[in-house]
């Protein structure tokens, strides 16, 4: 096989590759069902719901204790604590700034594709220190009815980014991320701030790397990461 077209455009999931909140979330949900449902819940009931959206990381843990929550009370009142916990703790990843910047100097169309709400996405991105208007798109997991492992995120921020997902560059932290990249025929760089570089490979990465601040050469030259099994 020739070498694959250069990548066009960049497509970010926002968990575990620009910002970790998820200490934050767990977080303020915690408080949440103490607060409205009298309930102590460990950090680790969230583990299983982290990456599919605040309805299920919510209701997964609902589910666990019985518990019936008041939608969308609870959950706004999730990210009310939430915004509020994050001011000044809140922190990019390394190298997330130096490489949207790169991204930008070399004329890539930017798009965000995260299973996160809009409240959430917009307070992430202002807390550490990124604006929506450095985004072609930024879609959310309420404009998608399938999640991932579908395609369907992805393919909706190509589409809102105007980029072809054959040049489109996705960078996921997660095992389904990968496969949702992959499913919609684009490359996808796995960050291994969540899973090994292992699981990110067996899910279909093209690429592994530890953060931002150190994406492999091969990644700009189509070519694989270590031999080209082409």
């Amino acid at each position: 096989m020739g070498p694959k077209p250069s990548i066009q455009g960049v497509i970010f999931d926002m968990d575990g590759v620009l910002c970790d909140s998820e200490p934050f979330i767990a977080e303020a949900a915690g408080r949440m069902f103490a607060e409205r449902h009298g309930l102590a819940v460990k950090p680790e009931d969230f583990r299983p719901f982290v990456g599919t959206g605040e309805d299920r990381f919510l209701g997964g843990v609902a589910e666990k204790y019985g518990i019936v929550l008041t939608m969308p009370a609870d959950k706004d009142r999730t990210y009310a604590l939430y915004l509020d916990i994050i001011r000044g703790r809140l922190h990019p990843l390394p190298g997330v700034a130096e490489f949207v910047a790169a991204c930008r100097r070399r004329g890539l169309k930017l798009a965000i594709a995260t299973s996160a709400d809009r409240v959430k996405l917009n307070g992430n991105l202002r807390e550490i220190g990124l604006t929506p208007d450095l985004f072609n798109a930024c879609v959310t997991g309420s404009e998608v009815r399938r999640k991932k492992p579908a395609p369907d995120i992805f393919l909706t921020a190509a589409r809102k980014a105007h980029m072809a997902p054959t040049v489109a560059l996705v960078i996921e932290d997660a095992p389904n991320g990968i496969q949702a990249a992959k499913a919609a025929g684009m490359r996808a760089l796995g960050i291994t701030s969540s899973f090994s570089a292992a699981a990110l490979s067996a899910a279909g990465a093209d690429w592994t790397a530890p953060d931002l601040g150190h994406v492999p050469a091969a990644v700009w030259s189509g070519g694989s990461q270590t031999t080209d099994a082409g």
